[in-house]
């Protein structure tokens, strides 16, 4: 059954989207695991030291301090390193001004001000849609590379089923 289904989508950029969309990146990869939990782990161990060092004989309020705050601060680049990366990443959409993006059996082809960027769905073959998005990923193997489609940006909100039907022929849910 050959089927040439196009669906166009207008968005402006918006940083909840971006936001959205580099958590569900984020989320897909092991090394981001691995490091909130390896920060967390830091944090905690931290902490414990600190709860040791005002410990009698000698209680050490310097070296409680030192750690409370390394503590602090590894968990607390962990947790702001996603919305960082959002933030960073929406300027440059921001300044781009409003996007369309067309979607159909062979990819995706995503237009700005300035630029205009055709991607293969053989680079992008693993999507996980969410209330919002749908976020188009490369192979576990191949990188961290990610595009994204806003359902606000659809025409009729029952070309998010077409648009999710394009996608799940060409490629796989996560």
């Amino acid at each position: 059954m050959e089927t040439n289904e196009r669906i166009e989508l207008a968005y402006p950029p918006d940083f909840q989207d971006v936001r959205e969309a580099v958590r569900v990146r984020l989320r897909a990869t092991f090394w981001w695991r691995l490091l909130r939990w390896t920060a967390w782990g830091g944090g905690t161990l931290a902490f414990l030291v600190a709860g040791l060092a005002l410990l009698p004989p000698s209680p050490e309020p310097e070296t409680t301090a030192l750690m409370v705050v390394l503590g602090l601060v590894a968990v607390g680049c962990a947790e702001s390193l996603p919305w960082l990366t959002a933030r960073s990443l929406f300027l440059l959409i921001r300044a781009q001004g409003e996007a369309t993006a067309v979607v159909d059996e062979d990819g995706g082809r995503w237009t700005s001000r300035d630029s205009e960027t055709t991607i293969r769905w053989a680079l992008l073959p693993r999507y996980v849609e969410t209330p919002r998005l749908f976020v188009l990923l490369t192979a576990k193997q191949s990188g961290t590379g990610f595009a994204y489609l806003p359902k606000h940006g659809l025409a009729d909100p029952a070309d998010a089923d077409r648009l999710r039907a394009v996608l799940d022929r060409n490629i796989s849910k996560v």
